[in-house]
């Protein structure tokens, strides 16, 4: 196992029960007791965790890992959650798009996407730009910034280390003057009851102003997402026009989706 995979292992575990003893974690993981102990040390540097006598227990921000420790979870179900999404979208569109690991496959695959119809030639009736991508997500901004197929809008706002979101009234501001074809919007958790919810207040509302400026909600999330919530919502199941997971979502769950209206998609 990868250190960066051990990591995010470790942090699941407290996420899980609260608490991380060592001796517990290097026998599940298959390490030893020494390396998880240098390992704890190092999320406690990052205000991840607070180590204890003997192990470590979770601090508030323990549940909302950052950006860097989630991107190798789900990643090959990402990828494919991230290509069925771009095939969602028409040549022309206007697109806001959320940040989020999930959705960082789905701006690449968009990128691909622009490349593909820029060179068959089916640019939107307005230009040669086939796609029009606006963004509070700096990461997915900084890839499509040199893409020339793709005209990027940014919002602005405050970023937030952990997500490279941009939130606020910045953010808002921009937000509201605009209009989206598609809003593919990725969350923390989404639940046939609960809706689409995010971790973090501030991500929750600019992501659901992005959501009710469009024509049409998409919400992406990889199976381990579904039937889960956290603190704040987003979008109402019912105003989920369709929502983008992988093959692994158990299909009971699925179908909950589906007879409240939902356009279930399996990438």
């Amino acid at each position: 196992m990868k250190k960066h995979e051990r990591l995010t292992a470790i942090l699941e575990l407290l996420a899980q029960d609260d608490v991380v003893d060592v001796d517990d974690a290097a026998k599940r993981l298959g390490v030893s007791a020494a390396t998880i102990r240098r390992d704890l040390d190092q999320l406690a540097e990052q205000h991840l965790l607070t180590r204890t006598h003997g192990g470590a227990v979770s601090s508030n921000s323990s549940f909302d890992l950052p950006l860097r420790f989630k991107s190798g979870r789900q990643a090959s179900e990402k990828e494919r959650i991230g290509r069925a999404a771009a095939a969602l979208v028409e040549p022309g569109f206007v697109v806001g798009i959320n940040g989020g690991t999930t959705n960082t496959e789905v701006a690449r695959a968009l990128a691909a996407r622009a490349d593909s119809l820029a060179a068959e030639g089916k640019g939107s009736s307005a230009g040669p730009v086939p796609l029009t991508v606006v963004t509070n997500s700096l990461n997915i901004a900084y890839e499509l910034t040199v893409r020339p197929h793709v005209k990027l809008v940014v919002t602005g706002g405050v970023a937030r280390s952990r997500s490279y979101e941009l939130t606020g009234p910045l953010a808002s501001g921009v937000l509201e003057q605009l209009t989206f074809d598609v809003a593919i919007i990725g969350v923390d958790a989404v639940d046939p009851v609960l809706g689409a919810t995010a971790h973090h207040e501030g991500e929750a509302m600019t992501n659901q102003l992005m959501a009710g400026r469009a024509r049409r909600v998409v919400v992406v999330a990889d199976s381990t997402k579904l039937g889960r919530h956290a603190f704040a919502r987003i979008w109402p199941t019912a105003r989920i026009d369709v929502l983008v997971t992988d093959a692994a979502a158990d299909p009971a769950l699925t179908e909950r989706f589906t007879a409240l209206g939902v356009q279930v998609v399996t990438g």
